[in-house]
């Protein structure tokens, strides 16, 4: 495999003995050890939260009147619309949770008005973006519309929300995403956001925010609903799961309950939404799982709008009962999917490639641009790119003078305040702490790309970044006994992520390569790589699948691999899907072996450091990857062990710097002597690179340079450049800089084992 892949966090937190004996004592079923460790390192750990997390029956959902004021008046104007007959409009959105969102309104709601007094709209995703927009209020306000309730959408749209005032149309709001510093001028708006951290509504997504105002309908006018609350919880499972929001308090329960009442729809005799019931057929799933959601009905239903654009008929297909109609509407979806698997597999292919000619050592946000990529799949993309490399991924499409496209989060790390903080780079931008939707000129990508990871890298609570380990099991530990165990944490997401199982000293056998095909049989571009999983702890095999990879990245010698336990409910087996390996060449073990190849003598150790004529040096502080591969391989070239031989680097201020190259430009004017550029490399103390900044501003300020027979002039000449221009060179100069020193302090700290890894990759 060439692929630069991100290190590997193994995580290790073995829990007290009483905490373990609890954990079995509520999965009796199950050994509780794994399940005891993973609820251990997540921080789970309070011996009273253990049942209501683990048993949905066990916990007490929240009022939805805990939102207060905001709620009593949502309630009261939508009382008063059905009073009078006024028409009502739903606002949506086009992804899952949005879909959701807009259908557990349109249902919910419609228990409350009558059908020609309610109506739903959805922007179209390749068109319009998110959010309220001018043109589409005034169409509403041409059907007579007195009242809009958005739902996953709504809380930043302030000139909207204005115009829509003017025009005689209330607002409320439902939404789940950051607020404005001011409320908007509405009736009322629900958000999750306006609640402190820790309440237990805290993480709602839009579906469930939109589920709580149903809920309080349904409190208030207890006696005019036909149908249950709890039809719509299949619903809230769908739109939660397949959105990115933390799945904690009521929010987990909920998914919960929902997933409970989705296994209904796999079972004719249960059914209630034709629709659904048919999307599980299609991608042979039974609704018991939440990867169900998650790689099943989430994606198709994303696909709709990313593929065409137009995501209205989603709602007749998860709320219609016309059999016919939801058959035909299903296959349409399911063909949505299928062309939507094979860009973004083409789109992923293209993206992996420049990712590859990136330095990862220095980069901490990944951000692409190219004016082929299809906007509708740069979200489903960079949410892989993301998972896989370990740092947060910005994709963007070129068209015109602008660039559009996605962000998704890793590790925890709050996106949304890292690119709100360059705000003032950006046209439009919106979403929440794991996953946004961005535009911004073309002439503003440069400097967007460099300020945000700069941001990142100045931010002092951002650790390390890599693949996470969750255990380490054998073979032997794979099958029906783990998953219950693991299942029983159910559903992950966001704060509880699926479990990453790492199997050592492995290997595979039976490797194929399968394209899919669609339901009426036609090829798909879009691979996957089946394999048995074999190790030394049992002769028995143990199945798995590697989406989107070829057999012949499969490492043919034996390795760690990464995976994750599911069941096949289609082949009706346990089987692992992989996520990363990690090959000999990257392992501590080979590491280990050939350390003596390697020396450290950074600082103190450089005073103990021998003239062996079998050594080569390393004397200056490397700021670059690139340049201790080039090392490395000049060490195996030459036979010798290589050594990391530089004292700490002196951090000398951006200013300083700047004034000892006046210095030398103005003695060289003065004395018409000349300089080579090893020479002002060597008394700047900084890379080629930066030295090109600072002649850049010495040409400003009105110095010539020229080159003779190698050697650097510069003699004094007067120019026209203004002041501004000078500045900002000069600006320039001050950060990369401050880059490079920054780069220089990471490669004097680094550890031992992670320079060996990245020399190793250069030899092997």
């Amino acid at each position: 495999m060439n692929e630069v892949s991100p290190p590997w966090q193994i995580l290790s937190v073995q829990p007290p003995a009483d905490f373990v004996v609890a954990v079995q004592q509520l999965l009796p079923e199950t050994k509780g050890t794994f399940a005891a460790q993973l609820l251990w390192q997540r921080g789970i750990r309070a011996f009273e939260q253990l049942p209501g997390f683990l048993d949905p029956a066990c916990y007490q959902p929240t009022s939805p009147f805990a939102f207060g004021a905001e709620m009593e008046q949502a309630v009261e104007r939508l009382q008063t619309a059905r009073d009078l007959g006024e028409q009502v409009a739903i606002w949506g959105d086009f992804d899952a949770d949005g879909v959701t969102a807009t259908a557990v309104l349109w249902e919910g709601l419609g228990q409350f008005f009558p059908q020609q007094q309610i109506s739903y709209f959805i922007p179209n995703r390749l068109t319009e973006s998110h959010g309220l927009s001018i043109a589409g209020i005034d169409r509403l306000h041409q059907t007579g519309c007195n009242l809009i309730v958005t739902c996953d959408t709504g809380s930043t749209n302030l000139a909207e929300i204005d115009h829509a005032n003017r025009l005689g149309i209330d607002v409320i709001v439902t939404d789940h995403h950051t607020l404005p510093s001011d409320r908007p001028p509405v009736v009322a708006i629900l958000n999750p956001r306006s609640l402190s951290a820790d309440h237990p509504l805290a993480h709602l997504s839009g579906v469930a925010v939109a589920y709580k105002l149903v809920e309080a309908m349904y409190a208030v006018l207890s006696d005019v609903p036909q149908k249950p609350l709890e039809s719509l919880l299949d619903l809230v499972a769908i739109g939660l799961i397949a959105d990115l929001v933390e799945l904690r308090g009521d929010c987990r329960y909920l998914a919960q309950v929902g997933i409970q009442q989705l296994q209904k729809q796999s079972d004719p005799a249960t059914a209630t939404r034709p629709g659904v019931a048919k999307l599980l057929e299609y991608c042979k799933r039974t609704g018991d799982r939440p990867t169900d959601i998650s790689f099943g009905l989430g994606p198709r239903i994303n696909a709709v709008s990313r593929i065409q654009g137009d995501a209205h008929f989603c709602i007749e297909l998860l709320t219609s009962q016309d059999e016919a109609l939801c058959q035909h509407l299903a296959e349409a979806t399911e063909l949505a999917n299928t062309r939507r698997k094979a860009l973004q597999k083409d789109v992923m292919q293209q993206v992996k490639a420049r990712v590859a000619q990136l330095d990862l050592s220095t980069t901490q946000v990944v951000v692409l641009a190219d004016e082929q990529w299809q906007v509708g799949v740069l979200g489903l993309v960079a949410g892989q790119i993301a998972q896989e490399y370990g740092r947060p991924t910005i994709l963007l499409s070129l068209e015109g003078d602008t660039a559009r496209g996605s962000a998704r989060s890793a590790h925890n790390i709050d996106l949304y305040q890292l690119v709100k903080d360059q705000a003032h780079l950006l046209t439009k931008f919106g979403g929440h702490p794991y996953a946004a939707g961005l535009a911004l000129p073309i002439a503003n990508l440069d400097l967007f790309t460099d300020a945000i990871n700069q941001q990142l890298r100045q931010a002092p609570e951002i650790t390390a970044l890599g693949l996470q380990v969750d255990l380490t099991v054998t073979v032997a530990d794979l099958g029906k006994a783990l998953f219950q165990e693991l299942k029983a944490l159910e559903p992950y997401g966001i704060g509880n992520p699926v479990p990453r199982l790492q199997v050592k000293e492995c290997w595979f056998e039976t490797v194929r390569n399968q394209r899919l095909r669609d339901r009426k049989g036609s090829r798909v571009e879009y691979i996957k790589t089946t394999f048995d999983l074999r190790d030394e702890s049992t002769q028995m095999k143990f199945p798995g699948v590697w989406w989107g990879h070829y057999r012949d990245e499969v490492p043919t010698e034996r390795c760690d691999a990464l995976v994750e336990l599911d069941f096949n409910a289609f082949q009706r087996w346990y089987e692992v899907r992989l996520i990363a390996v990690s090959t000999p060449q990257q392992s501590l073990n080979q590491a280990t072996a050939a350390s003596d190849w390697l020396l450290d003598w950074r600082g103190d150790a450089l005073a103990f450091a021998t003239t062996d004529e079998d050594v080569l040096m390393v004397p200056y502080c490397l700021s670059s990857w690139a340049e201790l591969q080039a090392w490395a391989r000049r060490s195996q070239q030459e036979q010798k062990k290589l050594a990391i031989a530089y004292a700490a680097p002196l951090l000398t201020p951006p200013a300083e710097i700047w004034t000892q190259l006046l210095g030398i430009a103005k003695y060289l004017d003065r004395t018409g002597k000349s300089v080579t550029r090893q020479q002002m490399l060597e008394k700047l103390g900084v890379s080629d690179r930066t030295l090109q900044f600072g002649f850049r501003a010495l040409t400003l300020m009105g110095f010539q340079l020229s080159y003779a027979e190698n050697a650097l002039q510069i003699g004094w000449q007067a120019t026209s450049s203004s002041d501004s221009e000078l500045l900002k060179a000069i600006d320039q100069l001050y950060n990369a800089i401050k880059e490079e020193q920054f780069h220089r302090q990471y490669f004097y700290r680094v550890p031992l084992e992670t320079i060996r890894a990245m020399a190793e990759r250069a030899i092997a």
